[in-house]
């Protein structure tokens, strides 16, 4: 009979409140024998596409669902006390109900957000299609009216229900034995059920994998809360087990609460009824409004990238073009035409353009863009690739083509405006910040676990000054004081094993610093939406994070805001009006040996990415005397590179001898005195030495 029960209706496997990963959670499923899940975050759809994704790729069949909260008082009621709200659990059986899932996500987040996530009926029912609903536990519309002996009140309530799904709502049924309201629910809704022939489901509210994890789950409630294990008053699920179960337990604990075996086998019916095809990695680029040609025709995207291009060739190269300009141009312009980005290329331009026309610095570009030449001519970038030797195929490659990615600073005190004008271009509803999760880091998840635990601040402080490895496991194998404490101190091994099961639990949700997504349709066609707080300052974000961004193939920006741009606007400005002359950062040149001597000296202060200490005294050791060795100290002042730092500066000083591991790489690293520094070499060299 087990084969039977392969889906479990998780009303409470929230991704904000369980604990373990999505890859536990598969994990633990494929463990238990079963083959589909379903994950119903609680007014969100946080975890939708990496676990859709991530189940997909196990083999198991991802549930799309979402357990939902009804306001009677409407959408909009901000009252908390004495107001009732009664859960339903949502699953998606089709594309058109993972959209209504979206749309109802979006509204109670949105319309529905002050002062907590909610719905109501009209909105539920107009986003009802494609949607089965299941109608809860104990705390549900329906149970609650019979628990309260109403079952007039019930009968209207199921009116509504059927009348909005139809055939696709089940009154739900969970084995909680050790809960005197759900058991008295489960009974009289077996009774209802059959007076008025509803189907009935049984579902099983999991909020960690296994039973040992009750504990840790319970601290992690409490830390939520801000409170302690010992505050009685808190809010707490101990008393039952809210683990994953095994078919054969569900079975055993249905049998033991007396439900009917229909109401196991509808667990099957809805598991195959299910069935949500997400479409992802399908490029989904917004339409630029691509100017029509000077005789009336249209023309495309491509084309009007190529014109741009023309028109920068002069003012990018006044004194004439360097040779081989056109062939790369041609070919980039190629490479980007069969890759379907021409409107990429064509969006990012217009906005740092609009940008620099509205007196907002932009920085002169970051990363593998600057080695694109189109970029260059219609100035997203100001580092001319064909002197710096940049390969373009380090951005845009026609043998592994993914979407671009250009990351754009602007100085953080006129970003907003930036947004607010792409806002203004694409249409409030299809610009928004993206979403981002912060998770229990090894230190704070130890300060976090000890508070909960009600242990002293002394005990805790010191043991999380002793985590010095990213995680807690490689702190206990690298430091052996903590070794030492966790074998001999109960509450130190307590402490740690508990926090150890948090670690990397999801805390909260915040706004990405940076990332911003422009898309094609209205953004709830393809991502939740919420109302996010950051800094005292509300915004719409979406509630997917940036990978599943990606991964559905919509347009993923960064807009970073950098500090040291608008210090230089200021210093410009201040110029402007002591001296009465006006610099053009874009025309600055590289050889003011005075300049440099500044960096000799080590005075970088306030210089983007020289004025850190480490970095000034091996600036002070280099004597930088040429840009190429401004570049070469930023790209080795990191981890794993920085112990080049001073065979670089010795064999720039003719202090130890140049060598090169073969002939044919002399050519290529004789800029940087043999030493491997930038990707753009290591390529060279694979192209030199082995064909590529």
């Amino acid at each position: 009979m087990a084969d039977f029960v392969h889906l479990h209706v998780h009303s409470h496997f929230s991704i904000l409140e369980a604990i373990g990963s999505i890859g536990d959670i598969l994990d633990r499923t494929k463990e238990l024998g079963m083959n589909s899940i379903a994950i119903t975050d609680t007014l969100n759809m946080y975890a939708g596409i990496e676990f859709y994704e991530k189940a997909t790729k196990a083999g198991l069949k991802p549930i799309m669902g979402m357990e939902v909260w009804i306001d009677p008082k409407g959408l909009t009621n901000p009252a908390l006390v004495n107001t009732v709200r009664y859960p339903l659990v949502l699953l998606a059986k089709d594309f058109t109900g993972y959209k209504n899932l979206i749309q109802l996500a979006s509204q109670a987040r949105v319309e529905g957000y002050m002062p907590t996530p909610k719905l109501d009926y009209e909105t539920i029912q107009t986003h009802a299609e494609g949607l089965i609903a299941l109608s809860g536990d104990f705390r549900g519309e329906i149970a609650q009216q019979l628990l309260q002996n109403n079952p007039e009140a019930a009968q209207e309530s199921l009116q509504w229900y059927t009348d909005t799904f139809g055939k696709d709502f089940y009154l739900e049924l969970v084995p909680l034995l050790n809960t005197p309201d759900q058991v008295q629910a489960n009974h009289l809704l077996m009774d209802f059920a059959q007076t008025h022939s509803i189907p009935l489901v049984v579902g099983a509210n999991s909020h960690y994998t296994t039973p040992d994890k009750a504990q840790a789950h319970d601290i992690m409630l409490a830390i939520k809360q801000k409170t302690t294990l010992l505050n009685p008053e808190r809010y707490s699920v101990m008393g039952e087990d809210y683990s994953l179960k095994t078919p054969e337990e569900m079975i055993r604990l249905s049998q033991e609460a007396g439900f009917p075996a229909e109401a196991i086998h509808n667990t099957v019916t809805i598991a195959e009824s299910c069935s949500v095809e997400i479409p992802l990695n399908q490029i989904q680029l917004p339409s630029f409004d691509v100017p029509t040609k000077a005789d009336g025709t249209t023309q495309t995207d491509d084309e009007y990238l190529r014109y741009l291009c023309e028109q920068g060739i002069p003012k990018r190269y006044p004194d004439g073009e360097p040779e081989g300009l056109r062939e790369r141009m041609d070919y980039e312009l190629q490479v980007i035409k069969d890759s379907g980005y021409p409107s990429y290329f064509l969006i990012v331009g217009d906005f740092i353009t609009w940008a620099k026309n509205n007196n907002i610095l932009v920085g002169p570009g970051r990363g593998s863009a600057a080695g694109s030449l189109v970029a260059y001519l219609v100035e997203i970038t100001d580092l001319d690739p064909i002197y710096f030797e940049l390969l373009f195929e380090r951005f845009l490659n026609p043998a592994r083509v993914s979407m671009p990615d250009i990351d754009i600073d602007f100085q953080d005190n006129k970003r907003d405006l930036v947004l607010k004008y792409v806002a203004q271009k694409y249409g409030q509803d299809h610009v928004a910040q993206i979403c981002t999760f912060g998770t229990m880091a090894a230190k704070a998840s130890v300060r976090d676990t000890g508070r909960a635990l009600g242990y002293s601040y002394t005990l805790c402080d010191s043991i999380s000054k002793l985590i010095e490895e990213k995680t807690i496991a490689k702190s206990l194998d690298a430091n052996p004081e903590l070794k030492a404490r966790y074998d001999q101190e109960e509450k130190v091994q307590t402490l740690i094993d508990t926090a150890q099961i948090l670690e990397g639990s999801i805390r909260h949700t915040s706004t990405h610093a940076c990332a911003v997504v422009i898309t094609k349709q209205e953004l709830t066609a393809y991502t939740p939406l919420q109302i996010s707080e950051s800094g005292g300052k509300t915004s719409i974000t979406t509630q997917y994070e940036m990978h599943a961004i990606e991964d559905l193939g919509l347009l993923k920006m960064d807009f970073l805001g950098l500090a040291n741009l608008s210090i230089i606007e200021s210093t410009l400005l201040l110029i402007k009006d002591h001296y009465r002359k006006e610099i053009d950062m874009s025309r600055l040149p590289l050889d003011d040996k005075e300049a440099y001597v500044l960096f000799q000296k080590g005075q970088t202060t306030g210089v983007f990415q020289f004025e850190s200490q480490g970095m000034k005294k091996a600036l002070m050791g280099l004597k930088p005397s040429e840009f190429n060795d401004l570049i070469a100290m930023v790209s080795l002042y990191r981890p794993g590179p920085m112990e080049l730092i001073p065979t670089y500066i010795a064999r720039k000083h003719g202090k130890e001898e140049v060598k090169y591991l073969h002939s044919s790489l002399e050519e290529i690293l004789k800029p940087t005195y043999g030493i491997m520094i930038y990707q753009e070499q290591l390529m060279k060299a694979s192209q030199a030495m082995a064909g590529f």
